[in-house]
């Protein structure tokens, strides 16, 4: 009974959102997130290697072949620094971005707004920033293998993709 009260509750009152628009949002919000994402990553990576020594090195004669043990692990170390800084504050921004905005009062990321969609339960409600996180969290590791979890969204009856399947969401049509 309450399976059929969740069915009528979605798809009574709401349209659907299907794969093409939700690609369209996802495609905004990529642009949104990625290209500050980017201009900080490289942001960080001059300010860390730009001042090596090596660096300087090998940008004025990159045939060179004398660097010192110390000037090879100093660039090295730098890279690897660098780049799981990138890698953690990218992280920690896209959980605030997708997550956070999902779990707002928005229901939705700025691609999706943008597009008259938003995300919500199957009763059609707001949910919560842990079901938001659990869903980024299956889209993220799930969902892009293959793209398949994307892909069976055209075939789901609700229109899910794995990641809405898991987290228990839908995305609809305001």
């Amino acid at each position: 009974m309450n399976a059929i009260l969740e069915k009528e509750n979605v798809n009574s009152h709401n349209e659907l959102a299907g794969f093409w628009i939700r690609f369209a949002a996802y495609l905004i919000d990529s642009l949104i997130v990625g290209i500050p994402l980017a201009l900080l990553g490289i942001a960080i990576f001059m300010i860390s290697l730009g001042t090596s020594d090596a660096v300087l090195i090998l940008m004025n004669d990159p045939y060179i072949e004398t660097l010192t043990a110390e000037q090879e692990m100093d660039l090295v170390i730098r890279y690897i620094v660098s780049l799981f800084a990138i890698i953690g504050i990218s992280f920690i921004i896209s959980i605030a971005y997708f997550a956070g905005l999902h779990a707002s009062k928005w229901q939705g990321t700025v691609g999706k707004k943008l597009l008259g969609l938003k995300v919500s339960d199957l009763q059609g409600r707001r949910i919560s920033f842990w079901r938001a996180l659990g869903r980024y969290a299956a889209m993220s590791f799930l969902s892009g293998i293959l793209l398949i979890g994307y892909i069976i969204a055209a075939f789901t009856e609700k229109k899910q993709a794995l990641h809405d399947l898991i987290a228990g969401t839908v995305v609809i049509k305001k």
